[in-house]
């Protein structure tokens, strides 16, 4: 019998496994920027007197102006490949970490957080999706994790970096802290040009030879290689036993134009509207359930809480970024193992359990002043606990999900209009959170995730089927059928 991509290859191949490292160190420099901000603003906020209104807006502009680079990004991946789109994401880093640096007024941080930003939208759309397609499907979950591993290394880098610099003088110590990323930027844009293209672009693109001998390189043995090939040209069209780059590719496999965009969002078929509509929410509910408020206001959140020296506020933070760690990489480890269904399932299960508890022992230390210890350390405790339940299921699930769930020709567009919504909804709550805190209390607006918690939680019961196992090829039939389903999927096209 033969063997099919979607069946197991346990083995992880090395090659495969080490430009997805690479791949992943743009979301390493990423998530530096989003955890020292949680830190330097508090500086910032010192040396310039701004309100807590621009301090929202310092914390949420790189998110906001991510939402340039995402759509961007799938559309430049299309065209100019997948590995270029990272050098391009690396520079655009580095940019915007010396104009931060620099920083001589507040407008001029503003315009570095924004080329940041473009920057941000790049990197979480192209890591992944690289990540996706160089990997076979037993270790996909796993390779594709790497990118959100990143993130975590990243922000806990960040958080260790406002604790390090936080003693030097102010005008010194913030720019220090931002200013550095631009080191990690050059590196990685020259590391990436060794890294091979990605073989399903090239199939895509007509350039079977380069892509046969890559795939070869990120195969354990010539026997996956050759069936991983076959079902990509067999999905995309064409002979699966041409191996000559003169074979015509479809024009619709290679357009990349006003018609992908038509028949994504205006007439999708019935398995491909399921795939966006699941792609979208899972992107929406990753941040509408409150995790960017933890990461960069967690001195906030411990300051409520009874601790109120600024050293103390910043190394309680750095426990957040430790946790965000340990269990992104415990989830790396599971991800193939139990499945993405079941582990976004549990997570989000811990998470409204987690801000449920916040909540309330955030309103009893309030209460009382922040006198009560006890408060304060279940106050920490639930904080870690949010975390990492976060972590371990719906962080790296929302970024592997839709890395793979898309057909090849839809995928870069797919994955930037994810990445867009997820990046205006990072936006909307780093930008909003002091507002909300004011007008409902900190408790108030963790109880309001908790609820958004519980919404996200019967979305993803009805609308993830499980892809563990599956190949990407795969991906649009699994979308298709519903019947002998663990879980009770919504006919989409009924709607």
């Amino acid at each position: 019998m033969e063997k099919g991509e979607g069946q197991s290859f346990t083995k992880i191949n090395k090659y495969a496994c080490a430009c997805s490292i690479v791949a992943s160190m743009i979301s390493i420099i990423f998530g530096y920027d989003t955890g020292v901000m949680s830190g330097a603003m508090i500086f910032v906020k010192k040396e310039f007197n701004i309100s807590d209104a621009k301090t929202e807006v310092l914390a949420g502009i790189l998110n906001l102006c991510a939402l340039v680079g995402s759509p961007s990004a799938g559309r430049t991946s299309d065209y100019i490949g997948r590995r270029y789109t990272i050098v391009i994401a690396s520079v655009i880093f580095l940019l915007g970490s010396v104009v931060m640096g620099y920083g001589p007024s507040y407008a001029v941080l503003l315009v570095g957080r924004c080329i940041a930003g473009v920057g941000v939208g790049f990197a979480l759309m192209i890591a992944p999706v690289y990540s996706a397609e160089v990997s076979s499907p037993s270790t996909r979950g796993f390779l594709t994790s790497l990118p959100e591993v990143g993130i975590s290394i990243g922000i806990l880098l960040g958080y260790l970096s406002n604790y390090i610099f936080s003693g030097l003088p102010l005008r010194l110590g913030w720019r220090i802290m931002l200013g550095i990323a631009a080191i990690p930027s050059l590196f990685l844009a020259i590391c990436t040009l060794r890294m091979p293209e990605s073989p399903r672009w090239l199939i895509m693109k007509g350039r079977l030879g380069e892509a046969k001998e890559i795939m070869y390189k990120v195969s354990n043995d010539p026997e996956e290689a050759e069936l991983r090939l076959r079902e990509i040209k067999r999905a995309i069209g064409i002979d699966e036993n041409c191996d000559d780059d003169s074979v015509r590719i479809p024009d619709s496999v290679k357009s990349q134009g006003e018609g992908i965009w038509k028949e994504l969002l205006l007439k999708p078929t019935k398995s491909l509207r399921w795939i966006l509509i699941t792609g979208i929410g899972i992107h929406f509910f990753e941040h509408a359930t409150g995790i960017e408020a933890v990461i960069l206001y967690s001195h906030k959140i411990f300051a409520k809480a009874g601790v109120h020296d600024h050293k103390h506020q910043i190394l309680a933070t750095c426990g957040v970024g430790l946790t965000k760690f340990s269990f992104i990489v415990l989830s790396t480890i599971l991800i193939d193992r139990v499945g993405r269904r079941k582990l976004v399932l549990t997570s989000v299960s811990g998470m409204i359990v987690a801000l449920t508890g916040l909540g309330t022992f955030l309103t009893l230390a309030e209460q009382s002043g922040g006198k009560l210890i006890w408060t304060l350390v279940l106050s920490i405790i639930t904080t870690y606990s949010y975390v990492a339940f976060f972590n371990v299921g719906l962080a790296p699930v929302t970024w592997v999900y839709t890395a793979e769930i898309f057909p090849l020709r839809y995928r870069g567009l797919g994955v930037g209009i994810g990445v867009a919504v997820n990046r205006l909804m990072n936006a909307t709550v780093s930008m909003t959170f002091l507002s909300m805190m004011s007008a409902m209390t900190i408790a108030g607006t963790f109880f309001m995730f908790a609820g958004i918690s519980i919404i996200a939680l019967i979305f993803f019961y009805y609308f993830l089927p499980e892809t563990k196992g599956k190949s990407l090829e795969e991906m649009e039939a699994l979308f298709t059928r519903n019947k002998g389903s663990k879980s009770k999927f919504v006919e989409i096209g009924k709607y």
